[in-house]
């Protein structure tokens, strides 16, 4: 009888493997709250790669609302949503983000990468169809994915190829799906563009507006703020909370009809643990310091035309974004790392963006800007980056 090849996993050698591309992670142990300033191995650096994009997630008031929901309902939810993990908490946040978002309602999930699998996968099968752009979050490519639909992908932030894709298509159902900003390169999408033509053809539209909440439009609406869209313009919106916002979770916000099937149908949803409600209730205190402290996306506009400015000035390969999201170009993996490093030595924390993240020979450096941060730290920034180019070149 013929004996079985041995066909175990090899992990030692797919690590090693990471490790001579320059493609091996590794975590950093913080030791502080999140700020302009970070504690790490008992040293502080200027923090240059955090979400927190307002400056809340140590703010006093967040951190005695937190502190106080958790006298009153304790630290954990106990059960999912429709057991009994819902509490007032949860149903006063959800009814403040629907009236900030100016939509119908929306609905608490655990992650932004669990609302996106839940919203997808619930409204879309294999008869259906999601179009997507090329430079999409991973939560939004692995939704389509595991929805069983037909993915196809349109050109980065170009409307008129997915119009093309959307005229072709024999989709049951067709769901067109982009970020609002996007993580890895800080540009905006065309959101009329893209609104124009899934009303053409009857598709809906869903935007993952995790890094535009919070900081773009009047009031910190986000993206879709920015450019007058309403619930019938985009139909779906995804915000999460743990960046500007300062506190985790996320929410899908829509229509009645949506939410409802939603809380039917969407398995992320009805499957896990409820967050904790003190975490609902400190994010009910980040909504109110968004009307009560608009100086916060103000002084972030003026440090990102700063940085902006003084990077062209230095010749700095900044790539186009007016959001906090300011990505430099560096090309390939070793001298992303190499840049990284040196800067880290310069007590500069700022990651290295790699493959699989972005594609092969486009890593970047991420620079993210907060409200926490000022000007000087801004000009010690940039003259950081000039020298730590200028000895990896």
């Amino acid at each position: 009888m013929e004996q079985p090849s041995n066909r175990s996993f090899n992990l030692a050698e797919g690590l090693a493997d990471k490790k001579r591309q320059h493609l091996y992670r590794k975590r950093l142990e913080v030791e502080s709250p999140q700020g302009a300033e970070i504690q790490i191995d008992g040293r502080s650096y200027h923090n240059f790669c955090s979400n927190d994009y307002l400056g809340l997630a140590n703010h006093p008031e967040l951190v005695r609302s937190f502190q106080a929901a958790a006298n009153t309902y304790g630290v954990g939810s106990g059960a999912s949503h429709l057991i009994n993990g819902h509490s007032s908490a949860h149903q006063n946040l959800e009814l403040e983000l629907a009236e900030f978002t100016g939509r119908d309602r929306a609905l608490l999930f655990s992650t932004g990468y669990m609302a996106n699998l839940g919203v997808i996968s619930a409204l879309c099968g294999r008869h259906d169809v999601v179009f997507e752009d090329r430079l999409n979050h991973a939560s939004l490519i692995d939704a389509a994915q595991l929805s069983r639909a037909k993915l196809k992908r349109y050109r980065h932030n170009d409307a008129a190829h997915l119009e093309t894709l959307l005229e072709n298509s024999t989709g049951q159902r067709n769901l067109v799906v982009t970020d609002g900003v996007f993580s890895m390169d800080g540009d905006i999408a065309p959101m009329p563009e893209l609104a124009s033509a899934c009303a053409k053809h009857q598709a809906w539209l869903m935007v993952d507006d995790a890094h535009g909440i919070g900081f773009l439009g009047k009031d910190g609406g986000g993206t879709l703020q920015q450019f007058g869209q309403s619930q019938q313009d985009v139909p779906i919106l995804m915000g999460t909370l743990g960046k500007a916002l300062g506190t985790f979770g996320a929410f899908i916000a829509g229509s009645e009809e949506l939410i409802e099937t939603l809380i039917q149908n969407a398995r992320t949803y009805i499957y896990t643990t409820a967050l904790p409600p003190a975490v609902a209730q400190a994010t009910r205190t980040s909504l109110q310091l968004l009307k009560t402290e608009s100086w916060r996306q103000q002084h972030l506009a003026q440090l990102i035309s700063s940085f902006r400015k003084g990077a062209e000035q230095l010749g700095l390969n900044l790539m186009p974004s007016n959001t906090p999201i300011q990505p430099l170009y560096i090309g390939e993996a070793s001298a992303a790392m190499k840049i990284s490093e040196q800067l880290r030595q310069q007590g500069f924390l700022i990651s290295a963006i790699r493959p699989p993240t972005v594609p092969a020979g486009t890593s970047r450096l991420r620079i993210t800007l907060t409200a926490g941060h000022s000007q000087q730290q801004i000009n010690a920034l940039l003259e950081a980056l000039q020298q730590a180019c200028k000895t990896t070149s």
